[in-house]
């Protein structure tokens, strides 16, 4: 063999020595030097609060890098709206659950009935093994629905429980048992099993399994009750494992406060015994009206967070969001609705009598500044209420081919409805005599934004019949609108508004009188542009205003909380305010948020039309 010369063996070891680094450096860069994490966090201000349009009843979830949340929309179809979200702060459309739901007669506004104030409410939203569930119930039916789908996109399976679950809250545990947790008051826990579905229901379905509640279990019955020193007992029920620990999260109005107050209880056990206390007392200087009533997540690094929703006048109950943090807290510091635990009865509690317990906000009140995770930077979402020259068909997750931000009041008849996309217009036509028009079929709507916002819309009556009225409105009890009215074959123009005038909050959900004419004009063409201008917040609404009037754009929202104004445009180049503001009233007969709505209706005789064009929001 021959012999390597010392200085050729040194050489030769360099050259390995390079190979090897060559290969090697790469993996030990890599691991030294982990690739940028795509996730941003982000101090922000003045973030509630979100969405500024009535989504009441959140319940939140987080999959992988994507939020969650789900909301009522009680009579307004399709219905069981979820959002989407990446940092809790923006959030777009996702999907609607539903297209209708029962499609009764008091659902389509048949004659005079209808479910205002009823309809979906107040939904639990879950994930589990690859399966999105969906529970809540319907006041109008007196049903516990169940929807469940693959995808968040549907399409969305339907089917019943057998029992009334008010204010539900399902937990899947991690050792394979399920529960609901519902009640006002009172609240109750109700084992569910998943059960295998028969061969006839498989062949329709991508799922072998469903939620059943027909067993009895030993676990069923009451939890706890709130006191009677309350206005409203606890309710809005969510449901957690967290660490081991059970977790209840309610709403309710103490009379001490008078406000709407959060609550949270936590066992070692789902049945209990709950000990827990007030969390949650702020209304944000807002009206005194406390922020409640929703759920928390956690984000992939585990932070916390909760979405509860504030009254927040006509426009609404509005999400708001807080930072939620765990502290140690003594078991003898927290009671059974006022009934003080000792740490000797107290078996949740650690060795030194502590348990994880969640502080929201900053001790209780929600801080105007924190911090946020943005799991997709540079995600650019799409609003939640927008302008429309519908000349669009939609499909995936549309609102039966309308923008997703627009609703039907109640399950539309679209045999009705005609769509002209090379025009842009939309055609509704009347099939029935209604006295106002709240009894009005195939009103389409949008939310309205808080602090304040203006619409217009173009409408063209030419096929009115004498008796109709044809418009653009804010839609609750107590509405206002600016329509187009045919008499004597001639077209009029009147601003109309109605007063329900209870003394209490409860209203009038069979209205059956026709509104009040303020003032009417006659119009010169059956063709004319309406405009609205709504206000909810005049302190916060200025910079709205003053922002429109630097652009050499007067704005139209008034200068009073709660109030709308109605204008038409005269000729191209005028404005002109029509009748007086009106102001607005929420109320529980039909206990949603003003709305802008497109309507037509006849009082006289049916087969009317109306057609809509060039919808602006501003």
């Amino acid at each position: 063999m021959k012999k390597i010369s010392y200085p050729n063996l040194i050489r030769l070891a360099i050259a390995v020595i390079a190979i090897v680094t060559a290969i090697i450096a790469p993996m030990l860069l890599t691991k030294i030097h982990p690739r940028k994490s795509e996730v941003t966090t982000m101090l922000l201000d003045n973030i509630n609060p979100i969405t500024q349009l009535d989504y009441p009843d959140p319940d939140v979830i987080r999959v992988d890098d994507t939020y969650y949340m789900v909301s009522t929309t009680m009579y307004f179809m399709p219905g069981c709206e979820i959002l989407r979200s990446h940092d809790l702060v923006n959030w777009e459309h996702a999907t609607y659950v539903y297209d209708t739901l029962d499609s009764t007669a008091a659902q389509k506004l048949e004659g005079k009935e209808n479910i205002y104030g009823q309809g979906m409410w107040a939904a639990s939203l879950r994930y589990h093994d690859g399966i999105y569930y969906i529970c809540f119930v319907a006041n109008d039916t007196h049903k516990t629905y169940i929807y469940q789908s693959k995808d968040i996109n549907g399409p969305w399976e339907k089917y019943n429980l057998e029992g009334f679950y008010h204010d539900n809250s399902i937990l899947f545990d991690d050792d394979g048992r399920i529960y609901i947790v519902c009640g006002n008051k009172n609240i109750y826990i109700k084992e569910l099993k998943l059960i295998e579905k028969s061969e006839e229901e498989k062949k329709n379905s991508e799922i072998p399994t469903r939620l059943s509640d027909f067993e009895k279990s030993d676990i069923d019955g009451l939890l706890l009750s709130d006191s009677d020193e309350v206005y409203l007992g606890y309710e809005g029920t969510h449901f957690y494992k967290i660490n081991g620990k059970y977790y209840l999260f309610f709403i309710h109005m103490p009379k001490t406060t008078g406000k709407r107050t959060e609550a949270v209880f936590v066992a070692d056990k789902p049945q209990g015994p709950y000990f827990g206390k007030d969390v949650m007392d702020d209304d944000r200087n807002y009206r005194r009206s406390g922020v409640a009533q929703g759920g928390i997540v956690d984000t992939p690094s585990g932070r916390w967070y909760s979405i509860l929703f504030q009254d927040s006048g006509s426009v609404g109950r509005i999400p708001v969001l807080m930072p939620v943090n765990w502290s140690k807290i003594s078991v003898s510091d927290l009671s059974v609705v006022g009934s003080t635990v000792s740490n000797s009865n107290a078996t949740l509690a650690d060795e030194n009598g502590k348990v994880d317990f969640p502080v929201f906000g900053d001790n209780g009140k929600i801080p105007e500044e924190f911090e946020i995770e943005d799991l997709k930077p540079g995600y650019e979402y799409t609003p939640l209420v927008s302008s429309d020259d519908f000349k669009t068909e939609y499909s995936d997750s549309s609102s039966f081919g309308f923008k997703p931000c627009w609703q039907f009041n109640h399950e539309p008849d679209l045999s009705l409805i005609e769509r002209d996309l090379a025009k842009g217009t939309v055609t509704i036509t009347t099939d029935k005599i209604s006295s106002n028009l709240v009894q009005a079929k195939n009103t389409l709507t949008q939310r309205a934004l808080f602090p304040g916002c203006e619409v217009s819309v173009t409408i063209d009556v030419s096929a009115l019949n004498d008796g109709d009225y044809a418009g653009l409105c804010l839609l609750e009890s107590s509405y206002g609108l600016i329509a187009v009215t045919k008499r004597n074959s001639g077209y009029y123009l009147v601003m109309g508004k109605r007063e329900i005038k209870t003394t209490d909050m409860w209203g009038e959900r069979h209205d059956d009188e026709p509104f009040e004419e303020v003032e009417c004009i006659e119009l010169n063409s059956p063709v004319v542009t309406l405009h609205a201008g709504v206000c909810f917040d005049h302190k916060t609404a200025d910079k709205i205003v003053a922002a429109r009037n630097e652009a050499d754009k007067p704005s139209l929202i008034p200068y009073t909380d709660d109030t709308v104004s109605f204008f038409y445009n005269p000729d191209a180049d005028h404005l002109k305010k029509l009748g007086k503001s009106h102001k607005l009233e929420f109320k529980l007969d039909h206990f949603t948020g003003a709305r802008f709505g497109l309507f037509i209706y006849s009082t006289r005789k049916t087969g009317g039309s109306a057609s809509f064009s060039n919808f602006i929001y501003e």
